[in-house]
C-alpha cells in the first residue's frame, strides 16, 4: 500500500505558527496534498495534547484518526529544543520524537516537565543533553523513534555550523546506536548527505516542518507498507528500498540556509566566495552565517556526486502554489492563485497527483499552458533558484525573463 507521510509539523501552540493549525484543518489539508499519515506535532504542549486526546481515537496499530469522520491517520510526534553545554561549547540540537501511543507520550511529558516549561511553546526549550532525551523517550516506549531534526541548520541542529557536532557519536555517545534516521531539512537533499560515509547506514527522512496549512507536505516520505506504526517504523529502521520508496524534497537551494551570508547586510556567498573572504562579511566585518552547503563540504569524505550503495531514491519538487505563482507572475497566496490551486486539486486529484503523475494532456485540459509547463519543468529539474541564506528562502524562477515578457505581450494583444 502506497503511503505518503509527513512526520514533522507544528500546531497553533508553537511560536510563529498559523492559528489555523488545528486537527480538523490538518485532516482536510492532508487530503488535499495526498498525505495519508501526518505527525501531530507538539505533543509536549499540554493544551494541544488535551485536544489530541479529545479529538483522536485509535485506528490501525500506533496510528490515530479524528473521531468525526477523519480520513488522515495521525502519529504522535513532537520537536524539542535541547540547549546544553558539552565539550566546552553550548550546543543547540533539535530532535523530532515519533511515538506510538498516548501512554508513551504521557510518560515522556512527565519526565520533560521536570526539566523545562512545556507550556511555553509547542517546541519547548529544555536544558537537556540530546542523549538523555533519547534515553527518556526509549524508556517510555522502546519502539519510539528519535530523529535529529533538520540536521544542517546553522543554529539548531546536530551538524549545525554554529552550535552542533562533527558526528552523531559526539552528540549521542552510547545512544548513537538508537539513531536510525535523520531529517535532511529543507536546505539539503539526500545527495548532499551521501557525501558523509558515516551516514551510510542512516535513513534519511524528509518532512515539511510546516507552520501553516499550505506548507504541509512540502517535503514528505513515500512508503509501500501496511498502514500501521510498526510497518512504517520497520521500513525506516531497516532502510528497506522495497518498503521506503523515496522522499520528496525541496530543491535545496530554496531552503533558507543553503548558502552563506548575512541577511541584514544583504550579503550572500557561495562556499568558495566565503573562503576567499575568510568567512567574514565584507559589510559589517563579522563572521558570516555558514550555510548548509559549506558545512556539508567541511565534514564530507566523499566527492560531490558520489553515491553510496543501498540509498533511498528521492524526487525534487516545488509546491504547487509556488509554481502557480511563478506562472502567473504573482506572489504566493493571492486570491487568483488560490482559485487556480483549488481548481487543479478538484479536477485532477491531490497535489502530489498533480505534481508527480498528471500527464501534459490532463494538465492542459484544466489549467493554463504556462502552469502546465511550469509543473512539467519542475519534474525535469529545469528551474533556476537564487540560493537561500541566513534565514532567507531561495527565490525560484521557472520561466526566464524573455518568456515572461513574451507572455505579457501575448496578453496585451488579447
Amino acid at each position: 500500500m502506497k503511503l505518503v507521510a509527513d512526520f514533522h509539523i507544528h500546531s497553533r501552540f508553537a511560536r510563529a505558527t498559523s492559528k489555523e493549525m488545528n486537527l480538523c484543518n490538518l485532516d482536510l489539508w492532508a487530503q488535499k496534498k495526498g498525505i495519508q499519515v501526518m505527525g501531530t506535532g507538539d505533543f509536549t504542549h499540554p493544551l494541544w495534547l488535551k485536544e489530541l486526546k479529545e479529538e483522536l481515537e485509535p485506528a490501525e496499530e500506533g496510528l490515530y484518526k479524528r473521531k468525526e469522520g477523519g480520513k488522515t491517520r495521525f502519529v504522535f510526534s513532537s520537536e524539542i529544543s535541547c540547549i546544553y553545554k558539552k565539550g566546552g561549547k553550548v550546543r543547540k540540537v533539535h530532535l523530532l520524537l515519533i511515538v506510538p501511543s498516548i501512554v508513551a507520550v504521557e510518560k515522556i511529558n512527565t519526565q520533560l516537565s521536570l526539566i523545562g516549561n512545556l507550556k511555553s511553546d509547542g517546541r519547548p526549550i529544555l536544558g537537556l543533553d540530546a542523549k538523555e532525551a533519547v534515553r527518556i523517550v526509549l524508556e517510555a516506549d522502546p519502539s519510539s523513534l528519535v530523529v535529529p531534526a533538520h540536521i544542517w541548520t546553522p543554529w539548531f541542529a546536530v551538524f549545525g555550523s554554529k552550535s552542533g557536532f562533527d558526528s552523531l557519536k559526539e552528540c549521542f555517545d552510547e545512544y548513537t546506536k538508537y539513531i536510525y534516521a535523520i531529517e535532511t531539512g529543507l536546505s539539503s537533499d539526500p545527495q548532499m548527505n551521501w557525501r558523509l560515509s558515516a551516514l551510510d547506514n542512516i535513513t534519511f527522512l524528509s518532512n515539511s516542518d510546516s507552520h501553516s496549512l499550505p506548507k504541509i507536505g512540502r517535503e514528505v516520505n513515500v512508503f509501500d507498507t501496511k498502514l500501521s506504526y510498526p510497518a512504517l517504523r520497520e521500513a525506516i529502521v531497516k532502510k528497506d528500498p522495497k518498503k521506503f520508496l523515496y522522499t520528496v524534497e525541496f530543491f535545496p537551494e530554496e531552503g533558507k540556509y543553503h548558502y552563506d551570508g548575512h541577511r541584514l547586510c544583504n550579503v550572500v556567498m557561495s562556499p568558495e566566495e566565503s573562503k576567499k573572504q575568510n568567512n567574514q562579511c565584507h559589510v559589517c566585518k563579522r563572521p558570516l552565517t555558514i550555510g548548509v552547503l559549506n558545512r556539508v563540504a567541511e565534514l564530507a569524505d566523499r566527492r560531490e556526486g558520489e553515491k553510496p550503495k543501498n540509498v533511498i531514491p528521492y524526487k525534487s519538487l516545488i509546491p504547487l502554489q509556488e509554481i502557480i505563482a511563478d506562472a502567473q507572475h504573482q506572489g504566493v497566496g493571492t486570491k487568483r492563485g488560490k482559485v487556480e490551486y483549488e481548481k487543479l486539486i478538484l479536477q485532477i486529484g491531490t497535489e502530489f497527483t498533480v505534481l508527480l503523475d498528471a500527464t501534459e494532456e490532463e494538465l492542459t485540459k484544466v489549467t493554463s499552458p504556462e502552469i502546465a509547463q511550469g509543473i512539467l519543468r519542475v519534474r525535469e529539474g529545469k528551474v533556476k533558484i537564487e540560493p537561500g541564506y541566513d534565514g532567507e528562502y531561495g527565490k525560484i524562477q521557472i520561466f526566464n525573463k524573455e518568456e515572461e515578457q513574451g507572455v505579457a505581450m501575448q496578453k496585451s494583444l488579447l
